[in-house]
This record gives C-alpha cells, structure tokens and sequence, in this order.
C-alpha cells in the first residue's frame, strides 16, 4: 500500500479490483452534502439494507443446500458403481430421500450455529476452508445419529459412502462459498448493500486504514469521512481532506455526525490512546445501532483482539498475550519443517540444476550466495541463496536494500527475484536446523542492529527460528517496506502459531509465487 503518506508501506491484501472507491464530493462549505440516504422512497435505507443482508445470507444457505445435495449425490452414484470392500446395500429412494434431507438440514444448523452465516468482511479462503471443513465434520456426525434415530433399521450405514460424501461435501461447499463470495464482491463493488463508514484518526494509523478500504471495494465500504481526536490524531494543521476524504470535525461531534450522516460502521484507528477515551467513544453510540471496531496500535496489542478470560481462584483475568512455540508445539513445528523441507528439495532438485547451470552460463561467479543472517535467539548464519546479482554489488555501497528496477541484478536475476527461485536453496537451511518453513524473515546483522534500537519489541521476533516464508510477506510486507508494519506481523505469528496456521501460511506463500506482487524485486 504506497502512498505520500508512507510510501514504503504495501498494501496487505493482495487481490486486485478495477474500480477504487471514490471520495465523498465536498461542498463549498468544506463538507459533505446532506443527501437523502435512503435507497426506496418509503420503505427507507436500513430497511433495504436489512433485506439485502437478509438476502446474501439467504442465497448463500442456498448454494450451501445446493452443493451438500449434489456431493452425497455423487457419493451415492460413485458408492453404487464401485465395490472396494463389500457389495453395495442400496437403500429405497424413500429412505435415501430422508436421509439426505436430515443431512441437508443438520449440516445448515451446524453451518448456522458456527457462525458461518455470519457477514464478515476479509476473511482468507483458506480459513473459509478450515471452518467449513469443522462444520462438515462436526454435521455428519450429527446427521448420522439423527438418521439412525429417525429410520431404525432402515438406515443403511455405508463407511465408503460417508467417506466420499464427506470429501466431496467439503470441496463443493468451500467451492459454492468462493463462487458466492466473488459474486457478492462484484456486487458491493458497484456500490450494492454498501456500510457508510467514519473513521476516528487523522493520523498515520487511520491514512493505513483508509487506504487498505479504498483499495478494497469488495469489502462493501462507503467511506463517508474522517474525525480528529486531539494530538493523536491530528492531521496537519490547515488539511481539509487525508488520503482524498474530508475531515469532518473532530471526536467530540462523533454522535452528532453519525446520525447525520447515517453511519453503519465506526473505525478507531488512533495511536497510542488510552483504553478509557476508546470507551468513551463507544459510549458516546451506545443509544445509535452502529458497529464500533478499533485498529490496535502496531505494538498496543499484538494478540489480533482474541483475548480468553480465565479464572484464578474466583478473580476473572484476562489472557492478552500467550507464547504458542512452546514445549511439544517445537517438536511439532520441527517434524513438520523436516518432513516438509526434503520433500521439496527432492522434487525441486532438477530445477535447482537447471538454475546453476543457467547461472554459470549467464554470468561470471559462484552459483551461491552466502549471506550472514541473524537467526534463532540471535545467532549468526549463512543463508543460502541463488546468486541474483553481479559479483561485488555492495563493494561500493554497504548493505542496502534492492529497490525496483536495481541495476545490480543479472538479467536471470531478475526473473528469479520475481517468483522467489533465488530463496529455493534455503530449504536447505532448514534441514540443518538454522531455519523454519515459516516463520520471521531473517535480515543482516547491519539492519538488526538499526531495527532493535528503533522498534519496540523487534528483538523479540529472534526468540523463535526465521522462516522462509512468513506472516508479514503473504500479507505484502516484503522487500523495501515498513519494518513496523512487518515486525507487527512476526509477533503475531509467534504468539498465534499452530500447524494450521503454518499450511495456511504455504497455501497463501504459493499462490502469492504464482501470482507475485509489485514488492517481489
């Protein structure tokens, strides 16, 4: 995401649309028009909106239905046509009939009680997949008892047929669910169902937050405008507009220009404000039905809000930061990194030949690129890369970051640099311990250095391995971009790891190869 504001910071999501939201037309004044807001003459904004929503979670519980008919459909079909271990007892079209109707139905409450009717913006696909996989799972166990309670001894229990239509249920649901949600996309792209929001933050925070929600129509935002709160969030004095949208006024009118401009949504993206002026903004809407969400400050809280209460000795407390890389979870993540890291260097050898070779032909020096890195608990390694560059190319300068367009690259360099070829050796690294699949980019001692004196808490991202890939790098923070973003992003990596979170992680690292950003150079 590059703006004048912060032009080293990319944009953390990676789609691409067309169409950017546009500004609100201010008037001479220096405000916004008071429109009429409602969409029908009668009937009136919210209420269309409610029928809208009403409408996306509908069609949705109707390709759900749609998709689960047709998985255990064809499990019944690839079931009556294939005999693996036994012959096939095929039930009455009445009986299956049932059957399939109590599948239906308690796999949409399963669905319905998980909250995956629930209208959340943003969410990965790969974590549409892993709910969805749990509410399949969870359903059918369900569904199998009802239907034996249901049907007695005429419900016909097929091991085969359940697994099928498990499988197949699960990959045609999460396929539905992606169809429907780039439907509803394109539809908020064109201005359909869209929530009017205010942001609270003038400031550097609430610029990285207008300009992730300009950039991302899809989400269904109108931004309306932008408020001040005191020092914190400031824009410079005598600014009307930040990042092409008006400065309405400050907090202090917050319930005022909220019901004027009938408001949905609230966003406090403030830095470094007290818990207490957070509630009395929340407090200050209490009486309006508006949804109040607050942008943490990069390290005010680095646990993603999912906070747990806990009990100790009757006293509630409140758990806001727990270390996952931990005991077993090490051993875990470490057979993970070795089964992973040799399967891929034996099915990626012959490309590794091809590219030394390649590289020996092209141009003069070593195949390899032995680069000093600080790694786990700050200790020092060489780093294995594919030569991308000219012999000697910081002799002149130090270390430096590459920029787009460097000319110390090579001409293969180049294209290897922009799907990631040249990092391909550093599973090596892994299998000798020095790194992990996942986890915080390492950089060169020369930037460590820099970067512990001027970030808080950026030391603490070495008590754990350096990675490959990481959290910071599929969410667009790499290359030349802002370290307090990325080093945000590490932490929270560590603090929320789990085996999933690593394949989510690889999942979204190959598409990102496949598909690179404008920061791969």
């Amino acid at each position: 995401m590059k703006s004048e504001i912060d032009r080293r910071r990319p944009s953390v999501t990676t789609r691409e649309r067309p169409k950017p939201l546009r500004a609100p037309e201010i008037t001479p004044d220096g405000g916004l028009p008071v429109a009429n807001f409602d969409w029908h003459p009668v009937v009136g904004r919210a209420a269309v909106k409610r029928w809208l929503n009403l409408a996306v979670v509908l069609s949705r519980g109707a390709v759900d239905a749609l998709m689960i008919v047709a998985a255990f459909l064809a499990a019944y079909r690839l079931r009556a046509s294939i005999d693996l271990f036994s012959a096939f007892q095929e039930p009455s079209r009445t009986t299956y009939e049932i059957m399939l109707a109590v599948v239906v139905v308690t796999l949409l409450v399963t669905f319905n009680l998980v909250g995956l009717y629930n209208l959340r913006r943003g969410v990965s696909r790969v974590d549409q997949f892993y709910r969805v996989s749990a509410a399949v799972s969870i359903g059918l166990v369900l569904s199998i008892a009802l239907n034996s309670m249901l049907l007695g001894n005429r419900f016909i229990y097929s091991r085969q047929m359940l697994i099928i239509g498990w499988i197949l249920c699960i990959g045609l649901v999460t396929v539905g669910r992606f169809v429907h949600g780039e439907v509803v996309g394109v539809l908020r792209t064109r201005e359909v169902a869209r929530d009017r929001l205010l942001v609270i933050g003038a400031g550097k925070t609430g610029s990285l937050v207008l300009e992730t929600i300009a950039r991302s129509p899809w989400l269904g935002y109108e931004i309306v405008g932008v408020l001040r709160h005191g020092q914190n969030g400031q824009a410079a004095l005598g600014e009307e507009t930040i990042g092409g949208f008006p400065i309405l006024g400050d907090d202090t009118q917050l319930a005022t220009l909220t019901r004027q401009y009938s408001i949905d949504e609230v966003i406090v993206a403030l830095t470094g404000t007290p818990h207490e002026e957070v509630l009395r903004l929340a407090q200050g809407l209490i009486e309006q039905p508006v949804n109040i969400k607050v942008y943490p400050d990069t390290f005010q809280l680095i646990t993603n809000n999912e906070l747990s209460l806990d009990d100790l000795g009757g006293l509630p407390m409140v758990s806001v930061r727990n270390v996952a890389l931990r005991g077993w979870n090490r051993v875990v993540k470490r057979v993970m990194d070795v089964a992973l890291s040799a399967f891929i260097l034996t099915m990626i050898s012959p490309l590794l030949v091809l590219l030394a070779t390649l590289i020996k032909l092209t141009s003069p020096g070593p195949v390899f690129h032995l680069q000093e890195r600080v790694g786990h608990d700050g200790r020092f390694f060489l780093c294995i890369k594919l030569r991308s560059m000219a012999v000697g190319a910081e002799d002149s300068t130090g270390p430096v970051w590459a920029r787009p367009d460097d000319p110390r690259r090579t001409g293969l360099g180049r294209f290897m640099r922009r799907y990631s070829l040249d990092e391909l050796p550093q599973f090596v690294n892994v299998l000798l311990g020095e790194m992990s699949i996942v986890g915080p980019r390492p950089e060169r001692p020369h930037f460590v250095e820099q970067f512990s004196q001027s970030i808080p808490g950026y030391a603490y991202r070495h008590h754990e391995k350096a990675g490959i890939t990481g959290w910071a790098q599929v969410n667009g923070l790499r290359g030349n971009t802002s370290i307090e973003e990325r080093t945000r992003y590490d932490l929270y990596y560590v603090e929320n790891w789990s085996p999933l979170f690593d394949i989510k992680i690889i999942v979204k690292t190959i598409w990102l190869v496949l598909r690179p950003d404008g920061n791969a150079y």
